[in-house]
C-alpha cells in the first residue's frame, strides 16, 4: 500500500503552507531522508522531507498551491500500485485558479468599479492583472518577486496570456535598482517627483494576503486586545557607546568585527535582564513563568512582515558572540532560511527603527513576551554636562510591557539598568 506524505506542521503558528516547488517529480526512485520540495510558511521557506523508501506514483499538490495541514501532497510506493485520489485535494493555486463569478449587484448598492479599469492610461497589450485582479505569476517568478521586494502587481508579464515569468522579474528589479540610484543621486525620493505632479501615485489594485502577513495582523491584535500594555521611555547618552564602538571597530578591523549599535543593545538588554529578572517572565493565565535565559529575539523587516530571530543565551555570550549570531540570523531571516527554532522561544524583544531615522516609537508586545524594547534614533542635540550646554548624542530607548507581569517600578527599574549598562558599555566587555 502507498504511502501518503501530507502536509507537516512546519512552524507554531502555521495553519497553511505553500508548495513553492517541487524538487522530485512523479516516478522519481527516492529513500528516506531525501528532499521532496520546498514549503514556504507564515515564517520561512523549508525543506519537505521523505520519511519512505519507493516511487513517487503521484503528487496532488502543484507548485504554488495552498495546502492545508494534513492534506496529502504525494504518495510514494511500488511501482504500479494505484493511488486512490485523496478525498480533500490541495487549494489551487491562488495565483492560476478562476475568480467565482461576482454575485448580481444589489439595486441599493451598485457593483464597485473593476480595477482594471481605474487607470486613465491604455491598458497594455498583455495585462498582469488578470483572474479577478489577482496576479498571474508562475511559483518561481514569485519566490523571486519576494527576494528581491518587486511588487508583481506592476510588472508587466510576458508569459502566456499575460503570466508574470522570472525574466519579467529580474527586469524590473533591475529597473528599480537604477531608479534608487537615481533618487539618491538626486538627494532622495521626493526629489523626483516634480512640483504639482498629477495623476495617480500608483496602480490601484487589491492583493490577496499572505500567509505571514495574516498571521502578524491575527497576532498583533491578539497582543493589543489582550494585553494591557503600557509604555516607559528614557533617554540615554550615547556618546560612550558610540565612541566604544568606533575603537572596536577600528582595532578589529583585521579579524573582520564590525559591532553595530543594536549589537550593544541586544547584549545590554540581556545584561538588564540579569539586573531585573522580573522583566523575563510570561503570562500563563492561572500562573506567571518566571525564565531563567535571556533569549533574546530582534525584528527582522522582511518584503511581506517582519520576524525575530532569537539569539539564545545571550546572557552568557560576549558582544562579539551576540554580533555574529545576530548577524548570521539576520541573513537567514532576508533570505526565509530560518529554522522553527531559530525563530521561537525568544523571552524578550528588541525592536530597532533608529536605523530609518524615527526617534521613538512603542512597538506592540509579541507574545508570550511580557515585554518588547523600541529604539529610537541617535539624536545630536545640545546637552547639559558639568553645568555647560555642549553638543551631546543622545538616544531614546522605550519599553512596552504587559502590567498583568511588569508593573511600572519594575519596568522603571529594567530602563534604568539598561541605561547604565549602555553609558558605561565597556561593562559589555567583561
Amino acid at each position: 500500500m502507498a504511502n501518503i506524505i501530507e502536509m507537516p506542521k512546519l512552524s507554531d503558528t502555521m495553519t497553511v503552507g505553500t508548495l513553492v516547488k517541487w524538487l522530485k517529480q512523479e516516478g522519481a526512485v527516492v529513500k528516506s531522508g531525501d528532499i521532496l520540495a520546498e514549503v514556504e510558511t507564515d515564517k520561512a521557506t523549508m525543506e519537505l522531507e521523505c520519511f519512505f523508501d519507493g516511487t513517487i506514483l503521484k503528487i496532488f499538490a502543484e507548485a504554488g498551491a495552498q495546502v492545508e495541514l494534513g492534506a496529502p501532497l504525494c504518495a510514494v510506493g511500488k511501482p504500479g500500485e494505484t493511488v486512490a485520489v485523496p478525498a480533500a485535494p490541495a487549494k489551487a493555486p491562488a495565483a492560476a485558479a478562476p475568480a467565482a463569478p461576482a454575485p448580481a449587484p444589489k439595486p441599493a448598492a451598485p457593483a464597485p468599479t473593476p480595477v482594471a479599469h481605474v487607470a486613465a492610461a491604455p491598458a497594455p497589450a498583455a495585462p498582469a492583472l488578470a483572474f479577478g485582479d489577482r496576479v498571474k505569476i508562475s511559483p518561481l517568478a514569485k519566490k523571486l518577486a519576494a527576494e528581491l521586494s518587486v511588487d508583481p502587481a506592476a510588472v508587466q508579464g510576458s508569459g502566456p496570456s499575460g503570466r508574470i515569468v522570472r525574466a519579467d522579474i529580474e527586469a524590473a528589479a533591475a529597473g528599480k535598482s537604477k531608479i534608487s540610484n537615481l533618487k539618491s543621486q538626486m538627494g532622495g525620493p521626493s526629489a523626483l517627483a516634480a512640483p504639482g505632479a498629477k495623476g495617480p501615485i500608483q496602480v490601484e489594485r487589491t492583493v490577496a494576503v499572505s500567509t505571514m502577513r495574516g498571521v502578524i495582523a491575527k497576532r498583533l491584535v491578539e497582543s493589543k486586545t489582550t494585553i494591557p500594555h503600557f509604555y516607559l521611555e528614557i533617554e540615554i547618552d550615547a556618546e560612550p557607546l558610540l565612541n566604544l564602538r568606533e575603537q572596536l571597530n577600528k582595532g578589529l578591523a583585521d579579524a573582520g568585527v564590525k559591532l553595530s549599535v543594536n549589537d550593544f543593545i541586544l547584549k545590554g538588554s540581556a545584561e538588564a535582564l540579569r539586573r531585573v529578572p522580573d522583566v523575563n517572565a510570561a503570562w500563563e493565565g492561572t500562573q506567571i513563568r518566571y525564565l531563567a535565559a535571556a533569549h533574546v529575539s530582534f525584528a527582522v523587516a522582511l518584503p511581506d512582515g517582519l520576524i525575530t530571530p532569537v539569539v539564545r543565551d545571550a546572557h552568557d555570550k560576549s558582544i562579539f558572540q551576540v554580533s555574529s549570531e545576530a548577524k548570521s540570523l539576520g541573513k537567514l531571516a532576508k533570505d526565509k532560511k530560518l529554522k522553527p527554532d531559530q525563530f521561537t522561544g525568544g523571552t524578550f524583544c528588541v525592536s530597532n527603527l533608529g536605523m530609518m531615522g524615527i526617534p521613538k516609537f512603542f512597538p506592540i508586545i509579541n507574545p508570550p513576551n511580557a515585554a518588547i524594547l523600541g529604539v529610537g534614533a541617535t539624536v545630536t542635540k545640545p546637552v547639559v554636562k558639568n553645568g555647560q550646554i555642549v553638543v551631546g548624542q543622545t538616544l531614546t530607548l522605550t519599553l512596552s510591557a504587559d502590567h498583568r507581569v511588569v508593573d511600572g517600578a519594575v519596568g522603571a527599574q529594567f530602563l534604568g539598568a539598561l541605561k547604565a549598562v549602555l553609558e558605561s558599555p565597556a561593562l559589555l566587555l567583561v
